[in-house]
Protein backbone atom coordinates (compact mmCIF):
# COMPACT_ATOMS: atom_id res chain seq x y z
CA UNK A 1 0.00 0.00 0.00
CA UNK A 2 1.20 3.46 -0.58
CA UNK A 3 -0.42 7.25 -0.21
CA UNK A 4 -0.33 9.87 -2.25
CA UNK A 5 -1.72 12.97 -0.73
CA UNK A 6 -4.98 11.97 0.24
CA UNK A 7 -5.51 8.41 -2.06
CA UNK A 8 -4.51 5.42 -0.63
CA UNK A 9 -3.43 2.83 -3.21
CA UNK A 10 -3.72 -0.77 -2.87
CA UNK A 11 -1.41 -3.10 -5.08
CA UNK A 12 -0.71 -6.65 -5.67
CA UNK A 13 3.15 -6.94 -4.71
CA UNK A 14 4.08 -9.70 -7.24
CA UNK A 15 2.87 -7.28 -10.01
CA UNK A 16 2.41 -3.76 -8.64
CA UNK A 17 -1.05 -4.03 -10.77
CA UNK A 18 -3.31 -1.52 -8.75
CA UNK A 19 -6.30 -3.48 -6.87
CA UNK A 20 -8.36 -1.04 -5.02
CA UNK A 21 -7.86 2.80 -4.82
CA UNK A 22 -9.31 4.71 -1.90
CA UNK A 23 -9.96 8.34 -1.37
CA UNK A 24 -9.14 9.84 2.64
CA UNK A 25 -10.67 12.74 3.73
CA UNK A 26 -7.10 14.71 3.69
CA UNK A 27 -3.81 14.18 3.16
CA UNK A 28 -2.54 10.67 4.65
CA UNK A 29 0.56 10.95 7.53
CA UNK A 30 0.99 7.44 8.65
CA UNK A 31 -0.88 4.05 7.09
CA UNK A 32 -0.35 0.63 8.75
CA UNK A 33 -1.62 -2.86 7.90
CA UNK A 34 -3.22 -4.97 10.42
CA UNK A 35 -1.89 -8.53 11.19
CA UNK A 36 -3.89 -10.56 8.84
CA UNK A 37 -3.82 -8.02 6.16
CA UNK A 38 -7.96 -7.70 5.71
CA UNK A 39 -7.52 -3.91 7.29
CA UNK A 40 -5.66 -0.67 6.18
CA UNK A 41 -5.48 1.96 8.66
CA UNK A 42 -4.98 5.50 7.22
CA UNK A 43 -3.87 8.09 10.27
CA UNK A 44 -4.55 12.05 9.50
CA UNK A 45 -2.90 13.43 12.68
CA UNK A 46 -3.53 17.19 11.19
CA UNK A 47 -7.30 16.58 11.10
CA UNK A 48 -7.28 14.00 14.60
CA UNK A 49 -8.80 11.36 12.36
CA UNK A 50 -8.46 7.79 10.88
CA UNK A 51 -10.16 5.95 8.24
CA UNK A 52 -9.53 2.33 8.11
CA UNK A 53 -10.56 0.16 4.58
CA UNK A 54 -11.25 -3.30 4.61
CA UNK A 55 -9.46 -5.03 1.37
CA UNK A 56 -12.62 -8.26 1.58
CA UNK A 57 -15.21 -5.41 1.54
CA UNK A 58 -14.57 -2.59 -0.29
CA UNK A 59 -17.56 -0.34 0.53
CA UNK A 60 -17.43 -1.25 4.18
CA UNK A 61 -15.11 1.73 5.72
CA UNK A 62 -14.42 3.33 8.90
CA UNK A 63 -13.84 6.51 10.62
CA UNK A 64 -12.46 7.40 14.22
CA UNK A 65 -12.17 11.08 14.75
CA UNK A 66 -10.99 12.40 18.03
CA UNK A 67 -11.97 15.45 18.18
CA UNK A 68 -10.76 18.59 19.99
CA UNK A 69 -8.35 15.91 22.03
CA UNK A 70 -6.00 15.63 18.67
CA UNK A 71 -3.78 13.01 17.22
CA UNK A 72 -0.08 12.46 17.58
CA UNK A 73 0.09 8.43 16.86
CA UNK A 74 -1.70 5.66 15.67
CA UNK A 75 -1.25 2.48 15.58
CA UNK A 76 -2.96 -1.49 15.07
CA UNK A 77 -3.28 -3.80 18.19
CA UNK A 78 -1.93 -7.43 17.25
CA UNK A 79 -5.04 -8.74 16.67
CA UNK A 80 -5.76 -6.42 13.80
CA UNK A 81 -9.03 -5.58 15.29
CA UNK A 82 -8.29 -2.88 18.09
CA UNK A 83 -6.94 0.52 17.11
CA UNK A 84 -4.71 2.23 19.71
CA UNK A 85 -5.01 6.36 19.16
CA UNK A 86 -2.40 8.59 21.61
CA UNK A 87 -4.02 11.98 22.11
CA UNK A 88 -1.90 15.22 21.27
CA UNK A 89 0.31 16.37 24.68
CA UNK A 90 0.11 12.63 25.51
CA UNK A 91 -2.75 13.15 27.51
CA UNK A 92 -4.34 9.41 27.12
CA UNK A 93 -4.18 6.37 24.69
CA UNK A 94 -7.59 5.68 23.55
CA UNK A 95 -8.04 1.69 22.72
CA UNK A 96 -10.88 1.42 19.75
CA UNK A 97 -12.80 -2.05 18.90
CA UNK A 98 -13.98 -2.43 15.25
CA UNK A 99 -15.85 -5.55 16.52
CA UNK A 100 -17.96 -4.06 19.48
CA UNK A 101 -17.56 -0.71 18.80
CA UNK A 102 -16.19 0.10 22.33
CA UNK A 103 -13.30 2.36 23.64
CA UNK A 104 -11.19 1.69 26.36
CA UNK A 105 -9.14 4.55 28.09
CA UNK A 106 -5.31 4.21 29.12
CA UNK A 107 -4.09 7.58 31.16
CA UNK A 108 -0.91 8.88 31.31
CA UNK A 109 0.98 7.42 28.63
CA UNK A 110 4.60 8.97 28.68
CA UNK A 111 5.88 10.89 25.58
CA UNK A 112 9.00 8.89 25.08
CA UNK A 113 10.84 7.41 22.08
CA UNK A 114 9.13 4.22 22.26
CA UNK A 115 6.40 4.17 24.90
CA UNK A 116 4.00 1.01 24.16
CA UNK A 117 5.18 -2.51 23.35
CA UNK A 118 3.39 -5.79 22.63
CA UNK A 119 5.08 -9.23 22.74
CA UNK A 120 5.44 -11.50 20.10
CA UNK A 121 2.61 -13.40 20.58
CA UNK A 122 0.03 -10.15 21.15
CA UNK A 123 -0.81 -11.38 24.20
CA UNK A 124 0.12 -8.67 26.35
CA UNK A 125 0.73 -4.95 26.19
CA UNK A 126 3.05 -2.81 28.15
CA UNK A 127 2.97 1.20 28.00
CA UNK A 128 5.43 3.56 29.41
CA UNK A 129 3.58 6.25 31.75
CA UNK A 130 4.23 9.22 33.40
CA UNK A 131 2.49 10.59 36.66
CA UNK A 132 3.94 12.77 39.49
CA UNK A 133 7.13 13.23 38.35
CA UNK A 134 7.75 9.23 38.41
CA UNK A 135 8.22 6.60 35.73
CA UNK A 136 5.63 3.74 35.72
CA UNK A 137 5.04 0.92 33.42
CA UNK A 138 1.57 -0.96 33.45
CA UNK A 139 0.90 -4.28 31.76
CA UNK A 140 -2.32 -4.65 29.95
CA UNK A 141 -3.69 -8.77 29.53
CA UNK A 142 -4.78 -7.61 25.03
CA UNK A 143 -7.72 -9.49 25.03
CA UNK A 144 -9.88 -7.28 27.33
CA UNK A 145 -7.55 -4.55 27.76
CA UNK A 146 -7.94 -5.19 31.95
CA UNK A 147 -4.94 -4.05 33.96
CA UNK A 148 -2.23 -6.81 34.79
CA UNK A 149 0.42 -5.37 36.52
CA UNK A 150 1.44 -1.51 37.12
CA UNK A 151 5.23 -0.81 38.71
CA UNK A 152 7.33 2.39 39.21
CA UNK A 153 10.60 2.00 37.57
CA UNK A 154 14.08 2.90 38.75
CA UNK A 155 14.58 5.29 36.19
CA UNK A 156 15.14 8.98 36.26
CA UNK A 157 13.50 9.67 33.03
CA UNK A 158 12.04 6.59 31.42
CA UNK A 159 13.46 6.69 27.52
CA UNK A 160 11.79 3.20 25.92
CA UNK A 161 10.66 0.12 26.50
CA UNK A 162 10.95 -3.07 24.44
CA UNK A 163 10.20 -6.97 24.57
CA UNK A 164 12.08 -9.81 24.43
CA UNK A 165 10.94 -12.35 21.79
CA UNK A 166 9.67 -14.88 24.11
CA UNK A 167 7.40 -12.46 26.14
CA UNK A 168 8.96 -13.66 29.87
CA UNK A 169 11.15 -10.04 29.97
CA UNK A 170 10.78 -6.65 29.74
CA UNK A 171 13.74 -4.39 28.77
CA UNK A 172 13.46 -0.71 30.03
CA UNK A 173 16.21 1.74 29.62
CA UNK A 174 16.81 5.42 31.24
CA UNK A 175 17.68 8.53 28.87
CA UNK A 176 21.07 8.99 27.48
CA UNK A 177 22.31 11.63 30.43
CA UNK A 178 22.29 8.28 33.00
CA UNK A 179 22.94 4.94 31.70
CA UNK A 180 20.46 2.26 33.00
CA UNK A 181 18.99 -0.74 31.69
CA UNK A 182 16.59 -2.78 33.54
CA UNK A 183 15.01 -6.06 33.28
CA UNK A 184 11.40 -7.10 34.52
CA UNK A 185 9.68 -10.38 34.35
CA UNK A 186 5.95 -10.27 33.07
CA UNK A 187 4.83 -10.32 36.76
CA UNK A 188 6.55 -6.39 37.88
CA UNK A 189 9.63 -8.25 39.48
CA UNK A 190 12.88 -6.49 38.82
CA UNK A 191 15.04 -9.16 37.38
CA UNK A 192 18.73 -7.42 37.04
CA UNK A 193 19.89 -3.89 36.48
CA UNK A 194 22.95 -3.32 34.34
CA UNK A 195 25.19 -0.08 34.42
CA UNK A 196 28.73 0.15 32.24
CA UNK A 197 29.40 2.91 33.53
CA UNK A 198 28.21 6.71 34.92
CA UNK A 199 28.97 9.86 34.21
CA UNK A 200 29.31 10.30 30.17
CA UNK A 201 26.38 9.71 27.93
CA UNK A 202 24.75 6.16 28.34
CA UNK A 203 22.19 3.80 25.90
CA UNK A 204 21.75 4.94 22.70
CA UNK A 205 19.88 1.69 20.60
CA UNK A 206 19.47 -2.16 22.40
CA UNK A 207 18.02 -4.76 20.30
CA UNK A 208 17.09 -8.19 21.36
CA UNK A 209 18.48 -11.60 19.61
CA UNK A 210 15.40 -13.70 18.24
CA UNK A 211 16.04 -16.69 20.52
CA UNK A 212 15.97 -14.10 23.78
CA UNK A 213 19.25 -15.33 24.82
CA UNK A 214 21.38 -12.14 24.07
CA UNK A 215 20.38 -7.91 24.43
CA UNK A 216 22.83 -6.08 22.94
CA UNK A 217 23.48 -2.63 24.17
CA UNK A 218 24.70 0.10 21.79
CA UNK A 219 26.30 3.30 23.59
CA UNK A 220 27.46 6.94 23.13
CA UNK A 221 31.65 5.22 23.83
CA UNK A 222 30.97 3.40 20.85
CA UNK A 223 30.86 -0.15 22.21
CA UNK A 224 28.29 -2.55 22.04
CA UNK A 225 28.04 -5.01 25.03
CA UNK A 226 25.97 -8.26 25.06
CA UNK A 227 24.18 -9.61 28.39
CA UNK A 228 23.33 -12.87 28.41
CA UNK A 229 19.42 -14.40 29.58
CA UNK A 230 20.96 -16.66 32.64
CA UNK A 231 22.41 -13.79 34.82
CA UNK A 232 22.24 -10.90 32.63
CA UNK A 233 25.33 -10.06 33.14
CA UNK A 234 27.81 -9.18 30.31
CA UNK A 235 29.55 -11.43 28.43
CA UNK A 236 31.81 -9.29 26.06
CA UNK A 237 31.91 -5.87 24.64
CA UNK A 238 32.06 -5.17 21.13
CA UNK A 239 34.24 -2.53 20.24
CA UNK A 240 34.34 -0.54 17.15
CA UNK A 241 37.95 1.26 16.57
CA UNK A 242 38.88 3.52 13.25
CA UNK A 243 41.48 0.60 12.17
CA UNK A 244 41.20 -2.99 11.27
CA UNK A 245 44.25 -4.76 11.99
CA UNK A 246 42.83 -8.87 12.57
CA UNK A 247 43.57 -10.54 9.82
CA UNK A 248 40.66 -12.88 10.51
CA UNK A 249 38.06 -9.54 9.68
CA UNK A 250 37.65 -9.32 5.90
CA UNK A 251 37.00 -5.73 5.08
CA UNK A 252 34.91 -4.94 1.74
CA UNK A 253 35.45 -1.81 -0.20
CA UNK A 254 33.17 -0.40 -2.27
CA UNK A 255 34.84 1.65 -5.05
CA UNK A 256 33.52 2.94 -7.86
CA UNK A 257 34.62 2.15 -11.44
CA UNK A 258 33.66 4.14 -14.68
CA UNK A 259 31.92 1.80 -17.31
CA UNK A 260 34.27 0.28 -20.43
CA UNK A 261 31.97 0.76 -23.57
CA UNK A 262 32.92 -0.91 -26.49
CA UNK A 263 33.65 1.85 -29.28
CA UNK A 264 32.20 -0.23 -32.59
CA UNK A 265 28.81 -0.42 -30.73
CA UNK A 266 28.34 3.06 -30.07
CA UNK A 267 25.42 4.64 -32.76
CA UNK A 268 24.38 8.15 -32.95
CA UNK A 269 21.92 8.81 -31.08
CA UNK A 270 22.60 6.44 -29.04
CA UNK A 271 20.05 3.71 -27.22
CA UNK A 272 18.91 5.17 -24.05
CA UNK A 273 19.84 2.20 -22.50
CA UNK A 274 23.21 2.44 -24.07
CA UNK A 275 23.64 6.33 -23.04
CA UNK A 276 22.98 5.31 -19.45
CA UNK A 277 25.48 3.42 -19.41
CA UNK A 278 27.79 5.54 -21.04
CA UNK A 279 26.93 8.13 -18.22
CA UNK A 280 26.77 6.35 -14.90
CA UNK A 281 29.32 5.22 -12.78
CA UNK A 282 29.32 1.59 -11.69
CA UNK A 283 30.49 0.20 -8.46
CA UNK A 284 31.92 -2.93 -7.06
CA UNK A 285 33.35 -4.47 -3.66
CA UNK A 286 37.00 -5.22 -3.05
CA UNK A 287 38.70 -7.00 -0.48
CA UNK A 288 41.35 -4.81 1.19
CA UNK A 289 44.12 -5.92 3.03
CA UNK A 290 44.72 -5.07 6.97
CA UNK A 291 45.37 -2.78 8.20
CA UNK A 292 42.24 -1.18 7.20
CA UNK A 293 42.04 2.58 8.39
CA UNK A 294 38.24 3.83 8.22
CA UNK A 295 36.46 7.39 7.99
CA UNK A 296 36.22 8.76 11.24
CA UNK A 297 34.23 11.71 11.53
CA UNK A 298 35.00 13.92 15.28
CA UNK A 299 31.63 14.48 16.82
CA UNK A 300 30.67 18.63 17.04
CA UNK A 301 30.64 18.40 21.09
CA UNK A 302 28.49 21.91 21.47
CA UNK A 303 25.39 20.56 19.14
CA UNK A 304 22.40 18.50 20.59
CA UNK A 305 21.93 14.88 19.20
CA UNK A 306 26.08 14.36 18.17
CA UNK A 307 27.13 11.95 15.96
CA UNK A 308 28.59 9.49 18.20
CA UNK A 309 28.14 6.21 19.46
CA UNK A 310 26.18 3.13 18.04
CA UNK A 311 22.90 3.95 17.07
CA UNK A 312 22.17 1.07 14.84
CA UNK A 313 21.65 -2.66 15.92
CA UNK A 314 19.71 -5.59 14.46
CA UNK A 315 20.20 -9.56 14.70
CA UNK A 316 19.96 -11.82 11.64
CA UNK A 317 16.87 -14.77 11.86
CA UNK A 318 19.17 -17.47 12.52
CA UNK A 319 21.12 -15.68 15.38
CA UNK A 320 24.40 -15.93 14.10
CA UNK A 321 24.84 -12.24 13.23
CA UNK A 322 24.52 -9.04 14.67
CA UNK A 323 24.76 -5.94 12.50
CA UNK A 324 26.13 -2.53 13.96
CA UNK A 325 26.79 0.85 12.84
CA UNK A 326 28.84 3.46 14.97
CA UNK A 327 27.71 6.66 14.29
CA UNK A 328 31.64 8.55 14.28
CA UNK A 329 32.37 5.74 11.26
CA UNK A 330 29.42 6.58 9.28
CA UNK A 331 30.10 4.72 6.18
CA UNK A 332 30.85 1.25 7.25
CA UNK A 333 28.60 -1.57 8.77
CA UNK A 334 30.15 -4.05 10.97
CA UNK A 335 29.12 -7.26 11.40
CA UNK A 336 29.90 -9.83 14.03
CA UNK A 337 29.83 -13.76 14.30
CA UNK A 338 27.45 -14.22 17.58
CA UNK A 339 28.83 -17.69 17.95
CA UNK A 340 32.35 -16.96 18.29
CA UNK A 341 31.19 -13.67 19.59
CA UNK A 342 34.04 -12.15 17.21
CA UNK A 343 34.09 -9.03 14.34
CA UNK A 344 33.74 -11.24 10.59
CA UNK A 345 32.95 -8.64 8.26
CA UNK A 346 33.13 -4.48 7.87
CA UNK A 347 31.41 -3.22 4.81
CA UNK A 348 33.34 0.08 3.79
CA UNK A 349 30.73 2.29 2.01
CA UNK A 350 31.77 5.26 -0.29
CA UNK A 351 28.43 7.41 1.34
CA UNK A 352 26.80 7.63 4.96
CA UNK A 353 24.77 4.13 5.80
CA UNK A 354 21.00 5.39 5.85
CA UNK A 355 19.97 1.72 6.88
CA UNK A 356 20.29 -1.56 6.90
CA UNK A 357 18.02 -4.60 7.74
CA UNK A 358 17.94 -8.99 7.78
CA UNK A 359 16.27 -10.88 5.25
CA UNK A 360 13.33 -12.59 7.69
CA UNK A 361 14.59 -15.87 6.14
CA UNK A 362 18.38 -16.48 5.73
CA UNK A 363 21.40 -14.60 6.69
CA UNK A 364 21.02 -12.60 3.95
CA UNK A 365 21.64 -8.20 5.01
CA UNK A 366 20.25 -5.84 2.34
CA UNK A 367 22.01 -2.17 3.30
CA UNK A 368 21.46 1.47 1.06
CA UNK A 369 23.65 4.79 1.62
CA UNK A 370 20.72 7.03 -0.53
CA UNK A 371 22.23 6.15 -3.56
CA UNK A 372 20.47 4.23 -6.37
CA UNK A 373 22.25 0.59 -5.60
CA UNK A 374 21.29 -1.92 -2.62
CA UNK A 375 24.34 -4.15 -0.88
CA UNK A 376 23.79 -7.23 -0.23
CA UNK A 377 26.10 -9.54 1.79
CA UNK A 378 25.62 -12.96 3.00
CA UNK A 379 28.60 -15.38 4.48
CA UNK A 380 29.00 -16.26 0.61
CA UNK A 381 29.95 -12.59 -0.18
CA UNK A 382 29.06 -9.44 -1.13
CA UNK A 383 27.48 -7.71 -4.22
CA UNK A 384 26.48 -4.18 -5.43
CA UNK A 385 22.96 -4.39 -7.36
CA UNK A 386 22.06 -1.05 -9.61
CA UNK A 387 18.57 -0.01 -9.94
CA UNK A 388 17.45 0.29 -13.02
CA UNK A 389 15.53 3.47 -13.67
CA UNK A 390 15.43 6.74 -14.76
CA UNK A 391 16.37 9.97 -12.92
CA UNK A 392 18.17 10.16 -9.79
CA UNK A 393 16.17 7.20 -7.24
CA UNK A 394 18.40 7.77 -3.65
CA UNK A 395 17.94 4.96 -1.69
CA UNK A 396 17.04 6.07 2.20
CA UNK A 397 14.88 3.22 3.37
CA UNK A 398 14.38 -0.75 2.83
CA UNK A 399 12.14 -3.17 3.75
CA UNK A 400 12.01 -6.91 3.46
CA UNK A 401 9.10 -9.31 2.17
CA UNK A 402 7.94 -11.60 5.00
CA UNK A 403 8.62 -14.27 2.70
CA UNK A 404 12.31 -12.67 2.14
CA UNK A 405 11.76 -13.27 -1.89
CA UNK A 406 11.59 -9.11 -2.25
CA UNK A 407 12.03 -6.38 -0.79
CA UNK A 408 10.79 -2.50 -1.16
CA UNK A 409 12.69 0.45 -1.65
CA UNK A 410 11.87 3.78 -0.51
CA UNK A 411 13.40 7.54 -1.59
CA UNK A 412 11.84 10.39 -0.36
CA UNK A 413 9.23 10.34 -3.11
CA UNK A 414 8.96 7.34 -4.96
CA UNK A 415 9.26 3.73 -4.16
CA UNK A 416 10.03 0.21 -6.39
CA UNK A 417 10.18 -3.61 -5.25
CA UNK A 418 13.35 -5.47 -5.85
CA UNK A 419 13.10 -9.49 -6.61
CA UNK A 420 15.12 -11.69 -6.02
CA UNK A 421 15.67 -15.18 -7.14
CA UNK A 422 15.57 -18.40 -4.97
CA UNK A 423 18.01 -20.90 -5.46
CA UNK A 424 16.24 -24.63 -6.15
CA UNK A 425 17.06 -26.97 -3.53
Amino acid sequence: ASCIQHRLVVRDASSLQILQLYTCLDQIQHIEWSSDSLFILCAMYKRGVVQVWSLEQPDWHCKIDEGSAGLVASCWSPDGRHILNTTEFHLRITVWSLCTKSVSYIKYPKACQQGVAFTKDGRYMAVAERRDCKDFISIFVCSNWQLLRHFDTETQDLFGIEWAPNGCVLAAWDTCLEYKVLLYSLDGRLLSSYCAYEWPLGVKSIAWSPSSQFLAIGSFDEKVRILNHVTWKKITELDHPATITSKKTIVYKEVEKSPTVDTERLSFPPTRALASSLFSTQSKYDISQVPVSLQYIKPVADRANPKVGVGMLAFSADNCFLATKNDNIPNAVWIWDIRRLKLSVVLEQLCTIQNFQWDPCQPRLAVCTGSSRVYLWSPAGCIVVQVPGEGDFQITSLSWHSSGDSMLLLSKDHFCVCYLEREEV
